[in-house]
């Protein structure tokens, strides 16, 4: 169950603004990873052998979930170097979690059944 939505309004009014979380604009923070072009997502980014595994804390159906489903691409910013991301989608937690290093904690409100964005990284001249 994804956390509830209250919850994501405080954190971007009140604790978001000191700490580089979600809806700070680009720069604000390069060391914390992030999605976006002009205004980055900043969002927990779990490696993949060919991509990344992302956490949405407050649900697949947040709005920073929808714009990557619905573009050919995304752009992933981890300490200042961005890196290229296509071919997005949704892939449930069961299903990924074993790619992952043994010692990855579930986040709060992730269950075996959630869906969690996955994008892989654009090799030179693949198309998206």
């Amino acid at each position: 169950m994804p956390l509830p939505r209250w919850l994501a309004h405080i954190n971007k009014r009140v604790f978001n603004p000191a700490g580089g979380a979600p809806g700070r604009p680009a720069g604000a923070d390069p060391h914390w990873p992030g999605v976006g072009e002009g205004y980055r997502t900043p969002l927990d980014a779990l490696p993949l052998p060919d991509g990344y595994l992302f956490i949405p804390m407050y649900g697949p159906r947040t709005d920073w979930v929808k714009n990557i489903l619905l573009a050919q691409a995304a752009r992933l910013w981890i300490d200042g170097h961005g890196i290229e991301l296509q071919s997005r989608r949704l892939v449930k937690k069961r299903g990924i979690w074993p790619m992952l290093p043994t010692t990855t904690k579930t986040p709060p409100g992730i269950s075996s059944k959630s869906e969690l964005p996955r994008m892989d990284i654009r090799r030179q001249g693949s198309e998206t």
